[in-house]
């Protein structure tokens, strides 16, 4: 059928239904006979679009005849439907549309009836819903466990050990259903962590004694754990199941570090919210577990920067960032512990005297240069870093301070075109014997420029070159007599053997910026 066929001209009338009827049925009749023999198929009516349609016929012609056209196109279909497919149970059924904006309107009051209506279906015609999860059941009490581990003495049978190990390590929840006080409880707050603590240190206390292939199950359903959970945001059960995790004495052996590294990873990179949670749980730590947490971690930063076997461990380049992770955990033990008054654990036990033999100033500089950025610096975490180490740290600092401003003031003098004086490389003092701490005071305070250059003294009215010797008896007596009891600047306590600040002098502030610039 052409063009002008389907779409009459304006000046002819269009065809009656009749004859648009029997000229369907010799169009369709046709090529059945050229068919010959072959088998009739049963044949849908093609779907059109009710909103293509009516836009190609307001492309061709007036808004009566896309009436007509429709008319046309339904008359045909119900015809073909009642002589070949009688049988079918599949009816389409083509609106009628007159116009355009008979369509109904797109529009969220109209998406919104459609949610609603699916309300009213009845149960066989709605997706069946999806059960809530259930979580595993509490598998064994405490007072169980051990007697499992009793009766393994006597019979030498571990598989029901073996089986508790095998299931409580195989995913987060099933750590949580087995030492959640209660299962069903959420334990949503910061104070309690919802864990059976004597539990826990029961079940790894005993692990240590288990036969090897105990414990590379419970080392296999951790790594299954970690990866499984990688994904998604974080629940509380899954933080708890970090934090019994954590206290894993299988982590003190460096076979599993590449393990523990990808769980100190993982908490590590955890939002604040959750670190906040882990610090008040952590607090909540017997003082022996305490410090196994912070041993374990240091050692593991030790073994790290100097391995005792470096085959052990992949190549540094692959794993920088072991070394962060472990850190980064380690800064969350050190908030702990200062929350707990008095601490768990003294402040000195989170020095790594290992990092007294690497190259602090470079950590040091990295550290000025990048600050707490992505690039990695222990100075971030000044809490590891020993009195040692940051006594050569500031004496390096200083020194290289006095370089710079003394070099500064060489480039000043050139840049005036004056002559350079040795003398403008150091901090000048002229002092008098018996005026010794009023004469540095007013010396410190007009040479207050050049106070971080290197220190010469000179003694009015005595002939000598300070090779470091005039400096030291300054020093010396110095603190001699400011620290004297007759001067009155400090008073010493006998019980606690320390010299405070008087009460007698506290009107004059002056020399005690002398200490403390002395200092």
């Amino acid at each position: 059928m052409s063009e002008a066929d389907r779409v009459p001209s304006p000046a002819a009338p269009p065809p009656p239904p009749a004859v648009a009827v029997v000229v369907a049925a010799a169009a369709a009749a046709a090529p059945e006979e050229r068919k010959g023999k072959e088998p009739e198929r049963e044949k849908l009516p093609p779907i059109v679009s009710a909103g293509a349609g009516a836009t190609a016929g307001l492309d061709r012609g007036s808004k009566g005849q896309i009436s007509t056209f429709s008319n046309f196109i339904s008359t045909v279909s119900q015809k073909k439907e009642a002589a070949e497919n009688r049988s079918s149970p599949t009816h389409l059924v083509f609106p009628n549309i007159k116009n355009v904006r008979d369509l109904p309107p797109i529009c969220l009051d109209v998406r919104q009836k459609q949610r609603i209506s699916t309300d009213t279906l009845s149960s066989e015609m709605k997706a069946p819903a999806l059960p809530d999860p259930v979580l595993p059941l509490q598998p064994k009490t405490m007072k169980d466990f051990q007697e499992d581990v009793e009766k393994v003495k006597s019979s030498g049978d571990w598989k029901t050990v073996y089986d508790f190990y095998l299931t409580t390590f195989d995913s987060f929840p099933e750590l949580n259903a087995a030492f959640k006080k209660d299962a069903t409880t959420s334990f949503n707050t910061i104070e309690d962590s919802g864990i059976n603590a004597k539990f826990v240190n029961a079940v790894y206390d005993a692990l240590l004694n288990t036969p090897q292939d105990i414990q590379k199950t419970v080392l296999k359903g951790i790594i299954n754990s970690l990866l499984r959970e990688w994904k998604g945001p974080r629940t509380k059960d899954d933080l708890r199941a970090y934090f019994i995790l954590l206290q894993n004495p299988q982590f003190n052996n460096t076979s599993t570090y590449v393990i523990y590294a990808h769980l100190l990873r993982q908490i590590a990179t955890l939002v604040e919210a959750d670190h906040h949670f882990l610090v008040h749980w952590f607090k909540k730590l017997s003082q022996k577990r305490f410090k196994q947490l912070v041993e374990r971690l240091l050692q593991f930063i030790s073994l790290r920067l100097f391995p005792a076997k470096p085959e052990e461990f992949p190549p540094i380049t692959k794993c920088s960032w072991w070394i962060p992770s472990a850190s980064k955990v380690l800064a969350l033990l050190n908030t702990a512990n200062g929350l707990v008054h008095p601490p768990l654990i003294p402040y000195t036990d989170f020095y790594n005297s290992t990092l007294d033999h690497i190259d602090l100033m470079e950590e040091y500089h990295t550290w000025q240069s990048f600050g707490n950025s992505h690039r990695f610096s222990f100075c971030q975490y000044p809490f590891v870093i020993s009195i040692a180490a940051k006594k050569i740290i500031i004496q390096r600092d200083s020194e290289q301070q006095m370089i710079s401003i003394a070099r500064q003031s060489l480039v000043d003098k050139v840049s005036r075109r004056q002559r350079p004086d040795m003398n403008m490389l150091f901090l000048n003092m002229k002092v008098r014997r018996t005026h010794l701490v009023s004469d540095s005071l007013d010396e410190l305070t007009r040479k207050r420029a050049d106070l971080k250059k290197k220190l010469k003294v000179t003694f009015v009215g005595e002939a000598g070159l300070d090779m470091g010797g005039l400096t030291k008896e300054w020093f010396l007596l110095l603190i001699r007599q400011i620290f004297h009891p007759d001067y009155g600047m400090f008073t010493y306590h006998k019980d606690s053997q320390c010299h405070w600040f008087s009460s007698f002098k506290c009107d004059n502030c002056s020399e005690f910026r002398l200490v403390g610039i002395y200092a």
